[in-house]
């Protein structure tokens, strides 16, 4: 699909970002894969669903946040604007997250309509962004399901090391069991790789299996270790203007045309 036809579609693209493996650059991608998008005047919804909140204050300052994703979820009342936080950025707007998320599975124990909450919320918007994206916590928890219900694809980011693959079936279980039953049309966007640092041995045998398992659901951009990617976010801004000549940015600006060209 080109890039014209997302900025027409009334029903966006929703991308779950997600790994139940902490530490993989899912955050990173997230914020860096938002920014790009919006650069390119794509109008951006950026929902953070982990309660960690690194999302949250890679763009707003904490105390500035009036309501968060777990009000959102918790709500359905009212609107979904009430809960969207601009950002620096434009075009990209934000759902913040609090560490009190941590409290949603609890509070939805025993409804029937749990998994479901963040589609229904979403459905509210009625075609006001061009793509959402969903930063998700390490876990497969109802927070992850929920991601997942509401969203049409899964972008899976993988870091080149040892135990890379490590519990990517269970992910992998979890989408199916998500497509069999409250999602059917749910999509694995593609696997991205992070962290990679291509002058070990190591890691270009983990790239490789990464590659015989995914095939061609695995992007062609790697993103390799950069320390200009983990400053940026101290400072409140994507690599695009944080460093914008850093091989992130250029790297990030890759991935962003897969993404776009397989959305």
């Amino acid at each position: 699909m080109s890039n014209e036809s997302i900025a027409t579609r009334r029903n966006p693209s929703v991308i779950a970002i997600t790994n139940q493996k902490g530490g993989v650059g899912k955050t990173t991608t997230a914020i860096n894969l938002a920014a790009a998008i919006a650069h390119r005047g794509r109008r951006v919804l950026l929902l953070d669903m982990d309660p960690q909140a690194n999302t949250s204050i890679s763009f707003i300052e904490p105390q500035t946040v009036r309501s968060s994703m777990l009000e959102m979820m918790l709500d359905g009342e009212c609107p979904c604007e009430d809960y969207i936080h601009d950002t620096a950025i434009d075009n990209l707007h934000l759902v913040p997250s609090r560490i009190s998320l941590a409290k949603l599975e609890a509070k939805l124990t025993g409804d029937f309509d749990a998994p479901f909450r963040l589609r229904d919320r979403l459905e509210t918007l009625n075609g006001k962004y061009d793509l959402i994206l969903i930063d998700t916590p390490p876990t497969l928890g109802l927070i992850t399901v929920n991601a997942l219900v509401a969203a049409t694809h899964v972008l899976i980011p993988i870091q080149s090391s040892y135990f890379a693959l490590e519990g990517t079936d269970d992910l992998l279980e979890t989408i199916e069991k998500v497509k069999s039953r409250p999602n059917p049309d749910l999509q694995l966007l593609g696997v991205v790789v992070t962290l990679h640092d291509k002058r070990t041995t190591l890691a270009r045998e983990v790239y490789q299996q990464i590659r015989e398992v995914f095939g061609a659901k695995l992007f062609d951009t790697v993103i390799t270790k950069s320390v200009r990617l983990e400053e940026a976010p101290a400072y409140r801004e994507s690599i695009f203007t944080f460093a914008p000549q850093s091989s992130g940015a250029q790297e990030y600006a890759k991935l962003c045309d897969e993404v776009m060209s397989r959305v």
